[in-house]
Order: structure tokens, then C-alpha cells, then sequence
């Protein structure tokens, strides 16, 4: 099956598991042999976007250049992922139907437990009021209405949401279907070989 590109957008919380998710179905699909690059919304803002701030407009310019990229990166056949929490649905979907082969995948978390596993602390701080414009505490996030995936990642393991992810993938048609008879053996093969010596 020759690859053709497409873009997995990953959209959710802060801690919600969209960069743990990127990473993992990056290397399911590097082991498969697809051409992989992953957008972090952490990195490109300190990149891409350096200088921009948090109010909507910044908000919206910086998901646009990610779904800039990611048009790029399609159209050449490329998988392009986008790990980013955008959280307003008229940019998401203005970013769908500029790139077209897109699939958004939800990560859902309630805010309780995104607080709790939060190392940074800054969920404390902006439900202390201490930090102010901070997505889901005192700015809004408008959840997908009907993204192609939804992931739990409060009631799922990341292994098992990325898992599901690539599931609907090949459901889609756009990355190969495993081989039926392809063992757990081979699997681990497959897997060891982005490690191998010389591996490009």
C-alpha cells in the first residue's frame, strides 16, 4: 500500500495525554515503515510561534501555522501529527477543511484528575485565580462534536487509546491493515528495527 498523507490532530486539555498519544502511535507507524513527523504545540511555540501569547486571536494564529504545516506535510504523503490543545471548534475545523484528509482525535479528561496528575501545578494555580487565561479554568475549551476518535485517557491506558487510534486508521483506509497470521514475534521485530544500527 503506498502511503498516502494525512493528518491525526490530537486536541484536549493540558495533561490530557496528546503528546504521550503523538509519541506513541509516531512509533507504531514508523515501525510500519510510514513517514512520520509529530507537531507538539509545546515546541512550536517556542518556535514556530515564539512571541505570540494566549488571547484568541494568538490562539487562533498559532493553530493556524500547525495546520499550515500539517497541509504541507499531507500533500506530500507524509502522516503529520498534531499534538496541540487548540481549544476553539471554528479553527479546528477551519484547519479540517484546509487539509481535508484530517482525523481529530479527542482526548477527554475530566479536570479533577487532569489537577491531580499535573507535576507543574498550574492547574492549582489558576483555579487559585493565580494564573490567569489558562484553557478549561478561566478560558473556554469547546470539546469536538464529532471527532473520529474519542479517547478516555482517565479509564484507558495510553497503550490501549493508541491502540484504538490506529484501529480507526486502518479502518479509514489510511494506514495498511496488519497481515492477518502477523504474530506477536513479528511485532516485536518490527518494533526493534528503529533501534537497529543504520536504521534510516
Amino acid at each position: 500500500m503506498e502511503q498516502k498523507g494525512f493528518t491525526l490532530w490530537f486536541t484536549g486539555l493540558s495533561g490530557a495525554g496528546k503528546t504521550t498519544l503523538a509519541r506513541l502511535v509516531e512509533a507504531e507507524l514508523g515501525a510500519r515503515g510510514d513517514r512520520v513527523e509529530v507537531l507538539d504545540g509545546d515546541i512550536i511555540r517556542t518556535n514556530l510561534s515564539k512571541g505570540l501569547g494566549f488571547s484568541k486571536e494568538d490562539r487562533d494564529t498559532n493553530i493556524r501555522r500547525i495546520g499550515f504545516v500539517c497541509h504541507l506535510l499531507t500533500r506530500n504523503d507524509v502522516v503529520a501529527i498534531a499534538a496541540a490543545i487548540s481549544p476553539y471548534r471554528e479553527i479546528r475545523d477551519e484547519v479540517r477543511r484546509q487539509i481535508g484528509s484530517f482525523v481529530e482525535v479527542y482526548c477527554k479528561c475530566p479536570l479533577d484528575v487532569l489537577a491531580e496528575r499535573d507535576v507543574k501545578g498550574l492547574y492549582k494555580k489558576a483555579l487559585a485565580g493565580d494564573l490567569k487565561h489558562f484553557t478549561g479554568v478561566d478560558d473556554p475549551y469547546e470539546a469536538p462534536l464529532s471527532p473520529e476518535v474519542i479517547v478516555e485517557t482517565d479509564r484507558e491506558t495510553p497503550e490501549q487509546s493508541a491502540a484504538r487510534i490506529i484501529a480507526k486508521l486502518e479502518e479509514m483506509t489510511l494506514v495498511e491493515t496488519l497481515a492477518p497470521g502477523y504474530s506477536e514475534e513479528d511485532e516485536a521485530e518490527v518494533r526493534r528495527r528503529p533501534e537497529a544500527p543504520g536504521f534510516v
